[in-house]
């Protein structure tokens, strides 16, 4: 599950490697535009999510990954015999429409074994899993690139996705069973976004982790541009890019552990707290020194950031999923749609704005972990106050 999941972190992080050479090779006009190399694969996953879930509770979870795989593997090939910018693109969204299945019923075949903490622990392992292929995705990227040519990284991600198909044919047991399959039809998937759209709680901590995952595309989409060009890694970036990776998946581990103990809530408003403070206080020291950050203390920021925005991801899905176990296809679709579309939003506009200086990543990271911390308390309140309604009705 975790490494079929995987695809769109395999997607865009050996890609990182390459964005310099492909921009060259195929006449990009603006250094930032660039970054839509990665952020098109993200509006296909945006596009296409709200889909997969419907389909899988009618279909079954085992089909809808296996259309996901080789519409993957087809924007590959697309993407890897491009010759123009647009054609790039193309294959790129495909690649997003494709990898948008795992990711959605991935969670839904979660769901239907798991609830409350006890999933949230398992989508943390999940993620555990899935945050290794970051860590080496990159130097698989940067060693192609070295004996080869970028075009290489794609006809791997055809491999890829091709030895996940056999695997997840023979490895992986079909969790819905055919009697609890559900007809697919547009009342339905109307009936189930009014139910997701008015469920307070769901609403609120999708929104929470838009914000979360939009400061993070907004580091993705500019590490490259940072580390390995103004920063000046160079071949080396792969490196700081993977221990960064690793601490984002050693978090992931402890939050697996740390929510059977403490639950999601309270581990949730401590990294939004925590993330508030430190980059908020980093901001201003940003400012005070004209952006002009050492390497250093750059990636001493990122290595405490990176973890705590770690801890809300799992969490968070879980959180928001736990009322709605009996839609949880089409739940997880319309969750992940709106939470890809805000975190697209927000990403892109932090990565566009990229000046040469680090200064509005930060400034991305204070203002989506303070927005996201009054999104996610007001939410907490309102569960409180509804739970507390309903002991008193119970009475």
């Amino acid at each position: 599950m975790a490494l079929t999941m995987a695809l769109t972190a395999l997607s865009i992080d050996a890609m990182l490697p390459a964005l310099g050479e492909i921009s060259t090779d195929l006449n990009v006009s603006s250094a930032n535009d660039r970054q839509l190399i990665l952020v098109f694969v993200f509006a296909g996953l945006a596009s296409a999510q709200i889909f997969y879930g419907p389909l899988s509770d009618r279909f079954g979870r085992k089909p809808m990954i296996f259309l996901g795989l080789v519409l993957f593997a087809l924007g590959a090939a697309i993407s890897g015999m491009a010759e123009s910018f647009n054609t790039m693109l193309a294959g790129r969204f495909l690649q997003g429409v494709g990898a948008a299945s795992p990711r959605i019923v991935i969670m839904a075949m979660v769901r239907d074994r798991y609830k409350g903490d006890v999933m949230a622990s398992v989508a943390s392992l999940l993620m555990m899993v899935f945050i290794l292929v970051p860590v080496i995705a990159p130097l698989i990227g940067q060693g192609i690139v070295i004996i080869g040519h970028w075009r290489w990284i794609f006809y791997f991600f055809i491999f890829f996705s091709a030895a996940m198909m056999i695997w997840f044919a023979l490895g992986q047991r079909e969790t819905l069973a055919k009697e609890n399959r559900i007809p697919f039809t547009p009342t339905r998937l109307l009936a189930g976004a009014r139910e997701v759209v008015t469920t307070p709680v769901t609403v609120g901590y999708t929104l929470t982790a838009g914000l979360a995952f939009g400061c993070f595309l907004g580091f993705l989409t500019s590490s490259q541009q940072i580390l390995q060009e103004q920063y000046a890694l160079g071949t080396k970036f792969p490196f700081a890019f993977g221990a960064l990776a690793l601490l984002f998946g050693v978090a992931s581990f402890i939050n697996s552990k740390l929510v059977l103990r403490f639950s999601t809530r309270p581990i949730s408003l401590f990294s939004l707290r925590a993330q508030s403070v430190l980059s908020t206080l980093f901001l201003i020291y940003c400012i005070v020194v004209n952006g002009d950050v050492s390497l250093t203390v750059f990636m001493c920021f990122l290595a405490l950031t990176l973890p705590l925005v770690s801890l809300l991801f799992g969490n968070l899905n879980a959180m928001a999923m736990e009322p709605l176990g009996h839609i949880a296809g089409i739940a997880s679709s319309i969750i992940g749609s709106i939470r890809t579309l805000m975190s697209l939003v927000v990403g892109g506009l932090i990565g566009r704005a990229y000046d040469g200086t680090i200064v509005p990543l930060v400034t991305g990271f204070a203002i989506s972990a303070v927005a996201g911390l009054v999104v996610a308390t007001i939410t907490a309140r309102v569960t409180s106050t509804q739970a507390g309604e309903a002991g008193v009705q119970q009475d």
